[in-house]
């Protein structure tokens, strides 16, 4: 399943002022990870300094940039991505929401991004399961972070990531270069980064993963058969929203010993 030509479509929608707010809002709501990613930035924000700078690793639609920009004025933000259409668009959107050069995207590419202690929170949000060299870019975005700079990683875990569940299961996201990590796994590439203490846990269980199938498995398969599924899709997530909704919460407050994610934090 392609799962880039769903989300360019989607971008393009969305390309107006008010309706990439509106976006934002609705992947903030939809997407269970951005309920864990926006738990974990303000856990940190909590104990941020007023001038903290912050990098969005593989930035995309720019709604993490978008969620910390709220949080504080104060903060600088730079996001990066290897998509230009997507940079283009960020940088349009945060210019006329009166940003100026507090918030700026890039393109570039992560494997050879670097940036020596310029930040104190870096977010790699469903990124490196795309990227062959997944320890070069962990050992890149370890030299950019400042010293006692935490980066956040959101990612599929080996637990049925990418819905892959057993032997001869391919992914649902064609992108995907892996289907996902083992704990151990992350942890030990990232110790080789070197990152000195590390924290991980299962996002995406039980709860999550229905939510999952049903906010975004089926709709994405929908959408690939053809672009007239736009039109059922609202009336599709008038049903679907708020089961959605109580699926996300409970997940997200509740402890998993497996889950298809991983949320992974790591301290320089």
């Amino acid at each position: 399943m392609h799962y880039d030509p769903i989300k360019r479509q989607a971008g393009r929608i969305f390309r107006s002022k008010g309706g990439r707010v509106v976006f934002f809002r609705l992947l903030n709501l939809l997407l269970l990870r951005s309920w864990y990613i926006r738990k974990e930035i303000r856990k940190w924000a909590r104990f941020a300094t007023p001038d903290a700078s912050v990098l969005d690793a593989g930035s995309g639609f720019g709604q993490y940039v978008h969620y910390v920009s709220k949080l504080s004025g104060n903060f600088t933000v730079k996001g990066i991505d290897v998509k230009e259409e997507e940079i283009e668009i960020c940088n349009r959107f945060f210019r006329s929401d009166g940003h100026g050069s507090k918030i700026v995207f890039e393109k570039a590419d992560l494997t050879t991004f670097v940036e020596p202690d310029a930040y104190d929170l870096i977010l790699c949000v469903d990124v490196l399961e795309h990227i062959q060299e997944d320890v070069l870019v962990m050992e890149n975005l370890q030299k950019s972070l400042k010293k006692g700079g935490c980066l956040i990683i959101s990612t599929p875990s080996d637990k049925g990531g990418s819905d892959v569940h057993k032997n001869g299961d391919t992914s649902f996201i064609e992108e995907h270069v892996r289907d996902g990590y083992a704990v151990e796994e992350i942890e030990q590439k990232l110790g080789r980064a070197g990152f000195r203490r590390i924290e991980s846990l299962y996002s995406y269980g039980k709860p999550g993963q229905l939510s999952w199938k049903l906010s975004m498995k089926y709709p994405v398969k929908m959408l690939n058969l053809g672009k007239v599924f736009f039109l059922v899709l609202p009336l599709y997530y008038l049903v679907i929203f708020p089961v959605a909704m109580l699926l996300n919460s409970r997940d997200l407050y509740k402890k998993h010993s497996s889950g298809t994610g991983l949320i992974v934090k790591a301290v320089k």
